[in-house]
């Protein structure tokens, strides 16, 4: 049983030795366990509190990269729709001013036409007044060659006057 139940000098000497050791510990090595123990809860903490700002940061870098994205985006699709407008323009003012230059192009050649029809039709009765000249001159002068065939037109001719 003496097993069981230690003796007082035993138990005495095991007290002594504890006190001695905790005041041992307490005076030389509790105040740096307890200060490293401090020290390595504040790194921690701090430790953790920059990891939580650079999550923030992230989660802010990230949300500014998708706004940048998203007007990137928006004015690329400003960019290409103008780009179209303006191409369609262009087409459509060529276009335009391809139908004027053709209208304009078709009424000058209506002109031309038509001032080359008065130029031939002109040239025409010219030539078909020359022409009746010519002729009648040739009659005159086949008519008028004979004394007789004179006087008998300028008689014809009187008589005309006269009933006039």
């Amino acid at each position: 049983m003496e097993l069981v139940t230690p003796g007082i000098g035993l138990i005495f000497w095991q007290v002594v030795t504890f006190l001695i050791v905790l005041f041992l510990l307490s005076k030389f090595a509790w105040k740096p366990i307890m200060q490293a123990l401090n020290e390595r809860e504040n790194s921690i903490e701090e430790a953790l509190r920059s990891a939580e700002k650079a999550k923030l940061e992230m989660q802010s870098l990230k949300a500014d990269n998708e706004k940048l994205l998203a007007e990137a985006r928006l004015e690329r699709d400003k960019i290409l729709t103008e780009a179209n407008e303006a191409g369609n323009n262009m087409i459509e003012a060529a276009r335009q001013k391809a139908n004027e230059e053709g209208a304009r192009m078709i009424v000058q050649a209506r002109e031309a036409i038509e001032n080359e029809k008065q130029a031939a039709i002109t040239e025409v009765k010219n030539m078909a007044a020359s022409l009746s000249l010519e002729i009648a001159e040739q009659i005159l002068r086949r008519e008028l060659s004979d004394k007789n065939a004179q006087q008998a037109l300028a008689q014809d001719y009187i008589r005309e006057v006269t009933l006039n």
